[in-house]
């Protein structure tokens, strides 16, 4: 089986790359991976940057499991959610690294992570499920609530409104978006300064500000366990 998700820990920063195919498509196996990842993130006690390849950060999850039945989606739905619920309790900043497109999982990543720098560009960012008929799970809704700028939560999960990096910024997909030439070095001058912080307040901080959405979360897993999309 190949390798999707890679790991290099440099100077107290994991960099976690998904390359899973032309859209960068979230499978189990993808799933899978990026804990093994997170876990050798974790035991370096290092910054860690999720990012894709380039031109796209991720498109979604794996439309060939999501056809298969309603169990198998479900199945990867609910491993995803509980994917996102870790990276937010996280004991170490996660920063994504919005390497281009991030669509429907994609941009829930981004939901998840502490910090989103994206690349400029014709790249589109958002959560497209209801426009291609997929009623969103509980966890996602309340992912998106508890994230996105309130006057876009509508436009975002209801509307599936997709918009550019920049407007990403706005929505409250993204923190900062610079371009091609300055994505890599701002990325790496971003992780080493979070390498400064005292990363026992930091946790101990992100567990306060983040306890009612990851209650909120964990009754949601449960919700989305007995439901359909």
């Amino acid at each position: 089986m190949s390798e999707l998700v890679t790991c290099q820990i440099v100077n107290k920063v994991a960099t976690i790359t998904i390359q899973n195919g032309k859209v960068n498509a979230i499978s189990h196996q993808v799933v899978d991976e990026l804990n093994q990842a997170l876990d050798q993130a974790e035991q370096a006690q290092a910054v860690t940057v999720l990012t894709g390849q380039p031109g796209i950060f991720s498109g979604g999850y794996d439309l060939k499991v999501m056809g298969e039945s309603m169990d198998a989606a479900m199945a990867l739905v609910e491993k995803g959610t509980t994917l996102t619920r870790r990276m937010l309790a996280f004991p170490y900043p996660v920063m994504v690294a919005c390497s281009g497109h991030a669509i429907a999982k994609g941009a829930f990543l981004l939901l998840a992570a502490d910090y989103r720098i994206g690349v400029d560009g014709a790249f589109k960012i958002g959560l497209n499920e209801v426009a291609i008929g997929m009623t969103m799970h509980f966890g996602g809704v309340e992912l998106a609530r508890g994230r996105l700028a309130p006057v876009f939560f509508n436009r975002s999960v209801i509307l599936a409104e997709m918009v550019s990096p920049k407007e990403a910024v706005t929505a409250g997909f993204l923190d900062k978006v610079v371009s091609e030439a300055e994505f890599a070095p701002t990325v790496q001058a971003i992780a080493q300064a979070m390498t400064k912080l005292d990363m026992k307040a930091h946790h101990q901080t992100k567990l306060k500000a983040r306890a009612e959405l990851l209650q909120t979360l964990d009754e949601c897993i449960e919700k989305d366990r007995h439901s359909s999309l």
